[in-house]
């Protein structure tokens, strides 16, 4: 599971490529996406029998045990017609299908509500008017739509599978294990009935489509224990077909694989860029003796690299343009969960996704995987061959919408993408991430404005200049607040992306940041912005040189699966796990207008007087940040 308003782009980029190569080799390739089919199976009139029918059953096992249904499982039994009645009908209004269906859901009688709706419930007569006031029909129905989903998604967790969320599947399963025992237990454990209907997605597909090879594209922890499940499943229908996995996560995390069993589900896993692997394996199937690249395959007991240094990877100019082709695009839901502004463009709408340049122009941040190869090896496209992508794009989908998915886009590219879509009049909406460096001037940001350009994240991380140098990061807070503004003032949404945690961090720094975040949203320099708690990871400067950072890591135990997270010791001591929780408060009310005039220490609650330390903790500091510093910053010449 990933998102659902929008297909992951590695498919699209990947079979863009292969079809270029399809005819020399004779082969064909298409693309699937069944995260997308197992939701619309599960959160269907049929589907939502099944769930309902495990439920009772579960339910009268409760009975003669005494013991009862968890809320959320209780509140799907006692309203299950009327979920039955609305589920299709709510699905079909959130994939833009039934825009009039916006009234009856807004006017708040017509979907059963349960305890997602219950902010909604207390105190204020109307409280989503803040949000939507008089008008946003449309939105106000999507986001109490997207509330109905959830409960129903919580009930089939809390009742069915405890591994399920929308955007992850058994994440707990993947997320840095160092052996392959937990997944593989899982995956040939009794089914539950999202495994069940995952199977029955997989045999479908190997018996409609009888490939020879399959690849699955695994980006995150949350979505490996579906990958194997449909790889497991597939080996069972159609035991000869090859399968080969790729992605984010395996790149990140599974470079020291050494279990041979995930071979009894998988023949191939290839690490970072997938373009030339891909190719690579498909030769080696029509002729045993081509040789591969940066792919993992079982040898015997063990598990071996196979890499030809004579292959290389296939540049931007040569990767060619990607294309849904196969993919159903009219039955993607656009979710409005959460009303922070950036987290609904990432979950509303359906995006085309493209990329201005891989790898990371800067590649020296200390808190990120620098030393892996699809980050360190930067190759930027030329403006023309992306407006020729784009066009290409818009002409397949009838939709302009582009999200830009670069680890940092140049500011170079940017200004000449921009240059090239006004020149050559490219009428389109897009989005994607930057460093707020001091190139950003007003006078980019309103050319990127002018292009299309609508909203933009970057990394203002822990807000403190000592910690920014620290993780060479490359900017000063004051710096990002001269950029932000402009970017603002010429009309695109800015989202911060944060940290708190970083080694060395002390409390009153955390304070300080705080009171930063609060200066640049008080001054509108900012719309919208995420906490994030820092994680040492194995492949950043960090992870491989914590000493240089002043901690200690945790001694690790054998590793024959994945890594990437390491635990570690920080000498200054920092509750940042008390802090966090203040820091997610303020944040929130921030972006709704709300306590950007009250003292920063009023979000951390007071630890219980249980014990001297909990007290000690408790001690938040006044900030010591000048109650003007972003205003004068913005004053300052950049």
């Amino acid at each position: 599971m990933t998102q659902l308003n929008t297909p992951y782009p590695a498919t699209a980029y990947l079979t863009g490529f292969l079809r270029q190569h399809a005819a020399r080799l004779g082969f064909e390739v298409t693309q699937a996406d069944p995260a997308l089919e197992l939701f619309l199976r599960l959160f269907s009139r049929a589907g939502l029998t099944r769930v309902l029918d495990a439920l009772a059953d579960r339910s009268r096992g409760r009975t003669r045990g005494k013991s009862a249904a968890p809320p959320t499982v209780a509140a799907l039994l006692a309203r299950a017609d009327e979920y039955l009645d609305t589920v299709d009908a709510a699905v079909r209004f959130l994939q833009g299908r039934d825009p009039e269906l916006a009234l009856r859901i807004a006017g708040r009688a017509f979907v059963p509500e349960g305890a997602r709706f219950a902010a909604l419930a207390a105190g204020d007569e109307d409280p989503l008017g803040w949000a939507f006031g008089s008008l946003g029909l449309q939105d106000r129905a999507r986001h109490l739509a997207s509330l109905y989903v959830d409960d129903l998604a919580d009930a089939i967790r809390d009742g069915i599978d405890p591994r399920f969320e929308l955007s992850r599947y058994g994440e707990r399963l993947a997320a840095s294990a160092p052996t392959f025992d937990l997944l593989r237990d899982a995956l040939e454990g009794p089914p539950t009935l999202v495994d069940t209907l995952l199977d029955e997605l997989t045999r479908e597909l190997a018996a409609r489509h009888r490939p020879d090879l399959v690849g699955l594209t695994v980006p995150f922890p949350g979505n490996v224990y579906g990958a194997f499940r449909i790889a497991r499943a597939w080996k069972a229908a159609a035991p000869s077909t090859r399968i080969a996995l790729g992605g984010g996560y395996v790149n990140t995390e599974l470079r020291g694989l050494a279990d041979p069993r995930v071979f009894d589900y998988v023949d191939y896993v290839t690490l970072d860029d997938g373009e030339r692997p891909l190719l690579a394996i498909i030769e080696q199937l029509r002729s045993p003796a081509a040789p591969l690249l940066r792919t993992l395959v079982r040898d015997g007991d063990r598990v071996v690299e196979r890499s030809d240094p004579t292959l290389h990877d296939v540049p931007m100019r040569d990767a060619g343009t990607p294309t849904y082709d196969g993919l159903p695009l009219d039955r993607y839901l656009s979710l409005f969960e959460m009303l922070n502004p950036m987290h609904r463009l990432w979950s509303s709408g359906r995006w085309n996704k493209l990329t201005i340049a891989r790898g990371c122009y800067w590649k020296k941040c200390s808190f990120c995987d620098i030393t892996l190869d699809y980050i360190a090896r930067y190759d930027l496209a030329a403006a023309d061959l992306l407006v020729d992508r784009i066009e290409a794009l818009i002409a397949e989908t009838g939709q302009t919408g582009f999200h830009f998915v670069d680890e940092a886009a140049p500011p170079a590219g940017l200004r000449a993408l921009a240059e090239r879509l006004l020149a050559r009049k490219v009428v389109c909406t897009w989005w994607g991430n930057i460093r707020f460096e001091k190139t950003f001037t007003p006078r980019l940001a309103t050319l990127l404005a002018r292009s299309g350009c609508v909203a933009l994240s970057g990394g203002l991380e822990v807000a403190s200049d000592r910690l920014l140098e620290r993780m060479q990061k490359g900017v000063t807070v004051a710096q990002v607040a001269r950029v932000t503004r402009a970017l603002t003032d010429a009309g695109i949404m800015v989202h911060a992306y944060l940290m708190y945690g970083f080694p060395t961090e002390t409390v009153q720094e955390t304070v300080d940041s705080l009171e930063r975040v609060r200066q640049l949203f008080a001054e509108g320099c900012v719309q919208s912005a995420f906490w994030h708690r820092f994680a040492a990871t194995a492949h950043s400067p960090i992870g491989q040189k914590p000493e240089l950072y002043g901690i200690r890591l945790h001694p690790e135990p054998a590793v024959t699966f994945a890594r990437n997270d390491l635990g570690f010791d920080d000498p200054t001591g920092c509750d940042h796990d008390f802090l966090g929780a203040g820091l997610r408060n303020a944040l929130y009310n921030y972006m709704h207008g709300i306590g950007l005039d009250a003292d920063v220490r009023t979000w951390f609650p007071p630890a219980p007087a249980a014990s001297g330390a909990r007290r000690a903790r408790a001690s938040v500091p006044r900030a010591t940040v000048a109650p003007d510093f972003v205003r004068a910053s913005l004053r300052a010449k950049s």
